[in-house]
């Protein structure tokens, strides 16, 4: 499948252009008139280049900078979690930016002290759950594509042992690790997850080590969240080798660094989001953030399944999947392909369909997280999870 661009928003985005705001910097234009500029941020937490989390954002910057013509960024790369204010201090005060959009998790209080300090800068967190007048949140999330890359996991372990390479145990990672092994246990009770954290969101050595290591304890298949593809390039080592391991791309299009390993993925397009907080900001939409939350799911067109944009399951295994037969309680004997298609629809059509986090869930100690007949709240999802399902074998992190 083609990455995906919303025509309709692109020409929402066209119309927009013609509006003010309160900026009072202007740039020329084509027509030879002129349109007020803002001028935004970016703080990343990784190098533009590591092919993975920052990577895709950084193509969603660039995608905005080429749609919003009024648009100039800036960009600070590997800032470390819990000091980035001083980097943020730099954007506003040597930059002269207008608006600050921190993409991890781990900045969130760093973003809560620095929108307190410039109260007339827009500021954006990727992940977060905290909003102040001048601060907002936003999110292409990820964790109903991981729930369809459990499916796949499941249906193709022949150890019945799943590996996850994690880096830092937050409501964020357990989210998606949770939705991954509650889409394994669907198709594969048997199955168990194994977790080895490496505290790192960029580190290629640890990843490395630590995907070897499941290897080397029966684990076939590799789920990782850590920003380069060298989870799948260990497994396609072992393929190459003539070791049947399996890995999921994570957030970017890694299937060329495992062409024989890479099964599928979770790929993110950011590049409609930051238009969207973009133009509201242009469009005088944001005097109040304290409620402004964007969190784009399935429904949205800005996350898929896949290890390419071309493809949702690598074309090697497309036969596997459709002629593998599974039993669901909801549709029967049903190939794993069909189940995985037939989730997607349901999804993209809504929360209310179907999601991961219907309950009843317990989590490994036994205990009851979402009940029988409910679904999870954002909050929950957001903020409270931290724990693990019950197939994971792996204890939590003290």
């Amino acid at each position: 499948m083609k990455k995906l661009l919303s025509t309709t928003l692109l020409v929402l985005v066209a119309a927009g252009l013609i509006l003010t705001g309160c900026n009072k910097k202007k740039s020329g234009t084509a027509s030879g008139e002129t349109a007020e500029k803002i001028k935004a941020g970016f703080v990343f937490i990784g190098p533009a280049g590591d092919f993975g989390w920052t990577y895709a954002h950084d193509q969603g910057r660039r995608f905005a900078e080429e749609q919003l013509p009024w648009l100039e960024t800036v960009v600070v790369e590997s800032v470390p979690e819990g000091d980035a204010v001083r980097f943020i201090d730099r954007l506003v005060q040597e930059q002269k930016v207008d608006a600050v959009f921190t993409t991890s998790f781990g900045y969130m209080e760093d973003t809560i002290k620095a929108a307190e300090k410039y109260p007339d800068v827009k500021f954006f967190h990727c992940s977060g759950f905290k909003r102040l007048p001048n601060m907002g949140t936003y999110m292409a999330d990820m964790y109903q594509i991981y729930y369809l890359n459990g499916l796949l996991s499941g249906a193709i372990t022949e150890s019945n042992k799943i590996g996850y390479v994690a880096a830092f145990p937050i409501p964020e990672l357990f989210r998606h690790m949770n939705a991954f092994a509650l889409g394994v246990k669907e198709v594969n009770p048997e199955a168990t997850i194994n977790v080895k954290w490496i505290y790192s969101w960029y580190g290629p050595d640890k990843a490395r080590e630590a995907a070897e290591s499941l290897i080397a304890e029966g684990s076939d298949v590799l789920g990782f969240t850590e920003d380069t593809p060298t989870v799948i390039e260990v497994a396609q080592e072992y393929q190459q080798k003539g070791q049947k391991i399996y890995a999921l791309s994570h957030y970017s299009p890694m299937q060329s660094y495992g062409v024989d390993a890479a099964i599928t993925g979770q790929l993110t397009d950011w590049g409609p989001l930051y238009v969207q907080m973009l133009q509201d900001m242009k469009d005088g939409k944001l005097a109040d953030m304290s409620s402004y939350d964007l969190l784009w799911l399935m429904d949205k067109n800005v996350v898929e399944l896949g290890a390419t944009w071309d493809d949702m399951i690598n074309p090697a295994y497309m036969d596997t999947f459709k002629n593998k037969k599974i039993k669901s309680a909801d549709f029967g004997d049903i190939s794993i392909y069909d189940l995985v298609m037939k989730r997607r629809d349901q999804m993209i059509s809504g929360r209310d369909a179907f999601d991961p986090f219907m309950g009843p869930i317990s989590d490994q100690e036994g205990d009851v997280k979402i009940a029988d007949g409910e679904t999870a709240s954002i909050g929950h999802l957001f903020a409270d999870m931290n724990y693990q399902v019950d197939n994971f074998i792996s204890p939590l992190p003290q």
